[in-house]
C-alpha cells in the first residue's frame, strides 16, 4: 500500500513506556498507519472537523491518544471503550496526557524519575514529553467506559469515525459473551449513524463478510489487512 496522508518520519515519541503508558499484554499499533487509516476515514466523512472519534476495542487507548496528538483541530472528542478495566485505567492515563493538565503531570513524573535514577531513558522521556506537549494547540474531550461492544446496546454520542484494532493472534485476544469480526459489525451496526464511517484493521486470515455493511477501501499492510465501511442506507 502506498501512503498517502502520514509522513514517514521518526515517531519514537510516541513509543509505548516512553511518555504514553503501555502494559506488557497489549501489542501498539503501529503510528504512521494508525493515522493513514484514520486520514482515508475522515476523506470519506462529510464531515472534515469536530470529529467524534471512537474505539470500541481500545485497550490502553494508545491509538486515541496517538491520533489526538497528531490531529488537533480536526478531532473534538476522543471516545474509548474496552471490556477489560486494567486497560481502561491506563486508557484514561494515556487521554489525559492530551490535556495541558495531564501532560504537565507526566513531566513532573519524569522529572522526578531523572532525578532519582539519572537513566538515559527517562532523560529522552523527558525530552519527547516536551515535545508532545508543544503539539497541543486544541482542548480534545475525552471519555473512557468498560463495555462487551457485543452486548453494548446504545451509546449516549455519535461517532463520526469508528477505528479499531481487531484482537488477534497471542498477545491480544478476544475477552467476553461472543467473538468474530462479523458478530462485531452487527453491533456497530446499532451505534453508527448513517454516515459513520468504520476504519477496522485486522489479521490478513480475517475478512468481512457482513452484508451490512458497504466496503469503501480495502487495502493490505504487511501482515494487516484494513478495511473502511459504511452501512447500507
Amino acid at each position: 500500500m502506498e501512503y498517502k496522508y502520514a509522513e514517514n518520519r521518526n515517531y519514537e515519541d510516541f513509543s509505548s513506556g516512553r511518555v504514553l503508558y503501555g502494559h506488557r499484554r497489549v501489542t501498539n499499533f503501529p503510528v504512521r498507519l494508525s493515522q493513514e487509516i484514520f486520514r482515508r476515514c475522515l476523506e470519506y466523512s462529510p464531515k472534515k472537523k469536530d470529529i467524534v472519534l471512537y474505539d470500541c476495542c481500545c485497550g490502553v487507548g494508545y491509538m486515541l491518544t496517538v491520533l489526538g496528538f497528531l490531529n488537533q483541530g480536526i478531532i473534538s472528542s476522543l471516545i474509548g471503550s474496552d471490556i477489560n478495566k486494567e486497560f481502561i485505567e491506563i486508557a484514561e492515563k494515556n487521554l489525559a496526557l492530551l490535556s495541558h493538565k495531564g501532560i504537565e503531570r507526566r513531566i513532573k513524573e519524569l522529572k522526578a524519575l531523572v532525578q532519582q535514577y539519572g537513566k538515559q531513558s527517562h532523560k529522552e522521556a523527558l525530552v519527547s514529553a516536551e515535545r508532545l506537549k508543544r503539539l497541543l494547540s486544541h482542548q480534545i474531550q475525552t471519555e473512557t467506559f468498560q463495555a462487551d461492544i457485543y452486548e453494548l446496546k446504545a451509546i449516549h454520542f455519535n461517532p463520526d469515525i469508528i477505528m479499531a484494532d481487531i484482537p488477534y493472534g497471542k498477545m491480544v485476544n478476544w475477552e467476553g459473551t461472543k467473538e468474530g469480526l462479523d458478530s462485531m459489525l452487527d453491533s456497530l451496526y446499532n451505534l453508527c449513524q448513517k454516515d459513520t464511517i468504520i476504519g477496522l484493521c485486522m489479521n490478513k486470515k480475517q475478512k468481512v463478510t457482513n452484508k451490512s455493511f458497504k466496503i469503501l477501501e480495502k487495502q493490505k499492510v504487511g501482515k494487516r489487512r484494513f478495511v473502511i465501511l459504511k452501512k447500507h442506507s
